[in-house]
């Protein structure tokens, strides 16, 4: 892999590690819905997406008629496919940097703040009222809980309100940084500086693969 593949494969994913690690490092909890979770995951991933299956599966028919603006035309389908993937999604909310006994007890606080019937089944929370039925499944490889709907009775705005409140539940909550930021953010600075480091040394090299992406 040349120096501009490797730049548009990793920069973003390197990026995207980084500020992931700088998230589970801060001593305040971050709480963000489904949407932007894979908006940010499917920006990490535009990289391989464009030097793996785009370049690999290019139609040559169509390159040879379009040019340049074949890349247009695939770039859109990966953002259209990412779309379509939200839309398909159930509601969810990500809390970043919060260990599962803080979050059930501030998302125990939120939940009866929205709806005063709010009932609890073992890892599972029922906001009846409200619509909102989820239950709480960590992810320790990113640091992160998911709170993830279960079934296909939900109301979106229910969701909302639920979000909204666990942010002010957790505002002025303090937690301990875990381990699980610093390895995210050291791979992404060393991937940053790797980058770094090789345009550094042969910048020709992006310029003549720029020219060579854009003559498919």
């Amino acid at each position: 892999m040349d120096t501009f593949s490797a730049c548009i494969a990793f920069g973003p994913l390197a990026i995207y590690l980084f500020l992931l690690g700088l998230v589970n490092l801060s001593r305040r909890p971050l709480v963000i819905n489904g949407t932007r979770e894979t908006l940010s995951l499917g920006l990490a991933l535009a990289g391989l997406v464009i030097v793996g299956p785009m370049q690999l599966f290019m139609p040559q028919e169509a390159a040879v008629r379009f040019g340049q603006l074949i890349w247009l035309l695939l770039v859109g389908f990966y953002v259209l496919s990412v779309t379509l993937f939200i839309l398909l999604s159930r509601p969810r909310l990500i809390v970043y940097n919060i260990s599962p006994d803080e979050l059930r007890l501030a998302l125990d606080a939120a939940a009866r703040r929205v709806d005063p019937d709010t009932a609890w089944t073992s890892t599972a929370l029922s906001l009846p009222t409200s619509r909102v039925h989820l239950h709480i499944e960590p992810f320790p490889p990113l640091g992160n809980i998911a709170l993830l709907a279960t079934g296909d009775d939900q109301s979106i705005g229910g969701w909302r309100r639920l979000e909204y409140a666990l942010r002010d539940t957790l505002r002025e909550t303090t937690v301990t940084p875990g381990a699980y930021g610093l390895w995210m953010l050291l791979m992404g600075a060393m991937m940053l500086a790797g980058l770094t480091f090789w345009v550094v040394d042969d910048p020709q090299t992006i310029a003549q693969g720029l020219e060579r992406m854009l003559s498919p």
